[in-house]
């Protein structure tokens, strides 16, 4: 279950493009019709949309939700939110426009992206994240291109709590290091599209030396996140805006820290003497260089 009963909406249109036609059918009318469908049965919304109660069904577990009144609970919250902040959408970041509206729109794409991600994140995956690798003997992070940067983050956090952790953003390196993983590592994904091939080359070879597997994708099926045992997503931003990479990588980075957060609460009494060294060194440094 996600961390707040919304998100319904943004989860259809997430996967719009990827359901089967009569999965998308129901999709489409839902996403036309939002107040109507939290007020309809399964049977109702079936007829309606032309297809069959169990399609209904096999798209709210396509969701990742437990079933149909989940997913109406999720819709009816959206739908609230949305009440509660009027013009809650991406906006086109206009290049032309003054400083002042640039401001304004990446900010509130950036804002948009992360309460929407909050929608899609399911808080088991971010528990059995956080227990995979506050275990792990060696934690491999793979990401190419702009996903590299939020591989660079979660390698400064986590020797930071002096786990064993190597960040890869090339392909040889990546695909040398995940032949030499065991069971007791973690090997972590990240492709915003869930399509990137070196990623799913090299989480392949991870998952065959028997290394859990964590995925950070945007929300819905692709081949990078069917190779996770544990599978973590951001949501997708609209295609429209000129901004998307940016909010996407913004939403990436809030899923990172959440993710260290909740291990640092688990690991405190661990962990909080080892950052306190490494914040002493770094005062240190700096009383030096003055």
């Amino acid at each position: 279950m996600s961390l707040m009963m919304n998100g319904g909406l943004v989860s259809l249109q997430a996967i719009l493009d990827q359901l089967k036609p009569s999965e998308r059918r129901v999709a489409e009318f839902i996403l036309a019709n939002p107040e109507q469908v939290v007020h309809l049965s399964v049977q109702k919304l079936a007829e309606l949309s032309g297809v069959s109660e169990a399609t209904v069904i096999r798209l709210a577990r396509s969701l990742n939700m437990k079933g149909y009144q989940e997913l109406k609970l999720r819709i009816a919250g959206d739908l609230t939110k949305q009440s509660a902040a009027a013009g809650g959408s991406y906006q086109e970041i206009m290049i032309q426009g003054s400083v002042e509206s640039i401001i304004q729109s990446v900010s509130w794409n950036n804002i948009q992206s992360i309460q929407d991600t909050i929608s899609v994140l399911s808080v088991e995956e971010v528990q059995k994240a956080a227990d995979a690798l506050s275990r792990a003997r060696k934690i491999d992070v793979y990401g190419v291109g702009a996903s590299a940067v939020i591989a660079a983050d979660i390698k400064q956090k986590f020797s930071r709590i002096n786990l064993w952790c190597e960040a890869y953003s090339d392909f040889h390196a990546q695909l040398t290091s995940a032949v030499s993983l065991t069971p007791q590592d973690v090997a972590i994904g990240i492709s915003y599209s869930g399509q990137t091939e070196d990623i799913i080359q090299s989480l392949t070879e991870a998952r065959k030396q028997g290394a859990t597997v964590i995925t950070l994708t945007k929300f819905g099926p692709s081949p990078v996140a069917e190779l996770a045992d544990i599978r973590l997503f951001t949501s997708t931003v609209e295609k429209s805006i000129r901004s998307g990479a940016m909010a996407s990588r913004i939403a990436q980075l809030n899923v990172i820290d959440i993710l260290f957060i909740t291990m640092i609460s688990k690991m405190h009494d661990r962990v909080i003497p080892v950052l306190e060294k490494t914040r002493m060194a770094v005062s240190r440094t700096k009383r030096s260089e003055r």
